[in-house]
Order: C-alpha cells, then structure tokens, then sequence
C-alpha cells in the first residue's frame, strides 16, 4: 500500500499500520516539526517527507491507497479562542480536503477533535463523523471525531477498557 500521511507527527499512523500487519510499500509523510521529523526517521528511515503540507502536489506521488491524517485543532478546541476553520492552524483542514480531492485515495481518515464545527467538516468531507472517545484505545480521556470510508462496524468501541 501507499500511505500518505499528513500532519504525521512522529508518524504513529505507521506504527498502527505495522501493529495491524498492513503492508505499506512507500510512506509518504507531511509533517513540518524537525523533532517529529527527527523521531520519524529513526524508526523509519525509509519515510519520505514531503515537507509543508501546502506544498504537497498529487501530481508529484504515486496512486495512494490510504490518506490519514489529524488537522490541527487549536482553533477548533473548545479551550480555545474558538475561530474554527477560519484559524490560521485548523485552517490547514482545508489542505486535507484538497488532497483528498486530488489524490482520489481507495480510503481515507481524517481524526480531529470534538468540536461544534463537526456538522460542517463532515458537509466538507462528504461522510458523517463517528464519535470515539480516546479512553477505548488509550490513556487518553478525550471525544475524537473520525471521518472515513473505512468500515468501522467491526471495531470493538463498546467493549474496550
């Protein structure tokens, strides 16, 4: 598979992936933090970063297979001043939808989190969210919203400590 992963952090996209046994042929990771970037390459060396995400072009990659990523959500936490996609962080959002309309991937996630503007990102990216709260899968306490075509009927969300 060909993954692109954008705002990849330290790439824990990849480690979900090896951890369920998929087999990713190229990685394709954006991401801009040198220490992330740092991390990343050590336990992928192979990873190929493409830099800022508004520099990416589809027209420079392979066909992708799976498109992942996590907009940042400063502007849309409710700890925060609150300016939506208008912020000029969570308005990278608007990136991940033109990649997701130019790459035309077989699947696609897009994780962010919970948020009054939710409605309107699903309106965006043409499917509803699923709400998931981060205590099902880790020590984190937090409402996540997803975005996908992926099947998510057969994930465990009620039944995980």
């Amino acid at each position: 598979m060909n993954i692109l992963s954008l705002f990849d952090g330290i790439s824990c996209a990849r480690i979900a992936l090896d951890n369920l046994g998929v087999n990713v042929g190229n990685y394709y990771a954006s991401e801009i933090d040198q220490y992330a970037i740092k991390v990343s390459r050590k336990n992928y060396p192979k990873i190929i970063n493409l830099g800022d995400i508004r520099d990416v072009q589809a027209s420079d990659m392979p066909k992708i297979d799976l498109l992942i990523g996590g907009s940042p959500c400063q502007d849309l936490s409710n700890a925060q001043k609150g300016l939506g996609l208008e912020g000029e962080k969570s308005g990278l959002f608007y990136e991940y939808l033109r990649l997701l309309k130019e790459v035309k991937p077989k699947y696609f996630l897009l994780e962010n989190v919970k948020n009054k503007w939710g409605e309107l990102m699903s309106d965006y990216v043409g499917v509803d969210y699923i709400e998931i709260s981060s205590a099902k899968f880790s020590a984190q306490s937090r409402p996540r919203y997803y975005w996908t075509n992926i099947d998510f009927d057969k994930l465990p969300i009620n039944n995980c400590n």
